[in-house]
């Protein structure tokens, strides 16, 4: 039968009271979408065999494919396998393979299997079973016409991953007559009201490829979404949808594709033309640092940062000028200026950026409110600043993070003004 709509359905008493994170909806849904099926809903379920029926029953009524994850393991409450055996009407019986899989998992261990361990190899009569390569619970799908597919994987993010792309990729694909493949667009400077307002036309007109931003602190998510006969028509439909958004107005805001974030787009900048960058922050306390370090790679134009908090630490590593100090205070754009021009000399650097400002709570004043922040730049032409006006009732976190990102955009716009090729 052909799957065009799925649902997920993940079990586990220990999703609902928050014990552990949901990670599997979001990879699962990830998953089905590259092979073109839609999610319309996602439930959580606990380890309760009426309401799981429930949803079980719910899910198989609006959905071409139900995937559950949870609740195939070996004890009373691991109840997954026998409901859904329940809403096809199908028997279980033990499956001699599976037994076979999961002795010798023990066995390579050295460790004794108990015998609530063979409940693990009781499947529902006809179902396609899906070896468990990292861990004890087998998976399995059951397909009936007219009733839909159900797809039960076991919880483990590390059982999970490796059983879906192994088995249930080629077992869905066979089932599927498109492929959906995305592209993502990084855009600074313009939030997610300007942006839809630019392209509302475009992404009211068009179904395929769909556009859809996505807001996150301080900059926005364009995702382009195609469906193709295969990967390559996909892909090549975001290709064009590509090329004609860069010549709309949104074009300047782009800084990266599939890039995942500034730094991540800035770092291998950096690499290919030989360039490093140094910080000196103050009241983002090490977050840029921290942020071009998270990136591989980043040794070879990182040779080092000042978290310069105290005014003393401003003039003695990083050499601001005292009197500088007391005339503008730490939080203006002269100090920004040789703090950035500090840094650079001090580690040899290309490139420095600096950070000084009020990321609160407290500590504004009337004429310097909370959410004030400047900005410096030091390269071989000399410095620049930028003052940022961020919102004074926003949290701690935020602020810091915004600053972060506007300095380390800052460095790729430098760049991108002395190499106009790297777009």
């Amino acid at each position: 039968m052909q799957i065009k709509t799925a649902e997920i359905l993940c079990v586990g008493t220990e999703l609902l009271l928050g014990d552990i994170v949901n990670t599997n909806a979001a990879y699962l849904a990830r998953t089905l979408a590259s092979l073109g099926i839609s999610v319309y809903h996602q439930s959580v379920v606990g380890d309760n065999p009426a309401r799981m029926r429930q949803a079980m029953e719910t899910a198989l009524g609006r959905a071409d494919l139900v995937i559950t994850s949870g609740g195939l393991g070996p004890t009373c409450d691991d109840l997954t396998k026998e409901t859904a055996a329940a809403c096809f009407g199908r028997q279980m019986y033990c499956d001699t393979d599976s037994l076979e899989q999961i002795e010798a998992f023990f066995a390579r261990r050295g460790k004794e299997m108990t015998p609530n361990n063979r409940k693990q190899a009781m499947m529902p009569e006809g179902a396609a079973i899906f070896a468990n390569d990292h861990g004890t619970a087998p998976g399995l799908a059951l397909e009936e016409e007219g009733r839909g597919v159900m797809i039960l994987l076991p919880g483990p993010p590390r059982e999970l991953v490796p059983m879906v792309d192994r088995w249930v990729i080629p077992y869905l694909s066979a089932r599927t007559d498109c492929v959906l493949r995305s592209r993502n667009l990084h855009l600074f400077g313009i939030g997610e009201s300007a942006l839809e307002a630019l392209l509302r036309d475009r992404m009211e007109g068009s179904l395929n490829p769909t556009l859809a931003p996505y807001c996150a602190d301080g900059e926005v998510r364009l995702r382009i979404t195609a469906r193709g006969r295969d990967e390559a028509e996909a892909y090549a439909l975001c290709d064009a949808e590509e090329s004609a958004l860069r010549k709309t107005e949104i074009a300047p805001y782009i800084y990266g594709v599939d890039v995942g974030s500034i730094e991540a787009a800035l770092v291998p900048l950096l690499v290919e033309h030989g360039l490093t960058v140094s910080t000196a922050e103050s009241c983002t306390g090490g977050l840029i640092a921290k942020r071009i370090t998270d990136v591989p790679g980043a040794s070879a134009v990182f040779p080092g940062g000042v978290v310069s908090y105290a005014n003393e630490v401003k003039a003695d590593v990083l050499g601001v000028d005292r009197e500088t100090l007391a005339a503008h205070g730490a939080v203006s754009a002269e100090v920004a200026a040789q703090m950035a021009r500090g840094v650079r000399l001090a580690t040899g650097a290309s490139i420095g950026i600096s950070t000084t400002g009020i990321a609160g709570p407290g500590g504004g004043t009337p004429q310097k409110p909370v959410g004030t922040v400047w900005l410096g730049l030091s390269d071989e032409r000399g410095e620049s600043t930028h003052l940022l006006q961020l919102d004074s009732h926003a949290d701690r976190a935020y602020i810091r993070t915004c600053s972060a990102s506007h300095a380390l955009y800052h460095v790729l716009v430098r760049l991108r003004e002395k190499y106009p090729e790297c777009r």
